[in-house]
């Protein structure tokens, strides 16, 4: 009787180990621009890669709710510009159409989550505005 009570103790804690295991944490992911220049101009579309680090492959179906476009990397963080979603049309890849008004670098600043992992992803996509 015990040496069952044993085993299904140990099945039991296996499993534990096994769907804990499953999680990756949220520096597990990457975003990176699909191109790192743009045109400068108003309504250009900005997309971003989000990928698994560990395998490489890109995350579907993500849930981006936080969006922030600034000029902070060349010290103009108060310089924003709105953000609007795009609809996905490739696997991973998540657009949105801003404004980049003049030439410089930007910070597209995203939050994400992703079904089944319990850390929100957060990353900073700098992308060049060229004239």
């Amino acid at each position: 009787m015990i040496s069952k009570f044993t085993r299904i103790a140990a099945l039991a804690a296996m499993m534990s180990l096994a769907g804990s295991a499953a999680f990756a944490a949220a520096s597990d992911y990457a975003f990176e621009p699909v191109n790192a220049e743009l045109k400068k101009g108003d309504d250009v579309t900005v997309a971003v890669r989000l990928t698994n680090k560990a395998t490489g492959k890109p995350v579907v179906d993500a849930v981006i709710f936080r969006t922030r476009v600034d000029m902070a990397p060349d010290g103009m963080a108060e310089m924003e510009s709105p953000v609007t979603p795009l609809p996905v049309k490739d696997p991973g890849v998540y657009a949105f159409k801003t404004d980049l008004p003049m030439a410089g670098r930007y910070q597209l600043t995203l939050s994400a989550k992703m079904q089944g992992e319990p850390e929100t992803v957060t990353g900073k996509v700098v992308i060049k505005a060229i004239k």
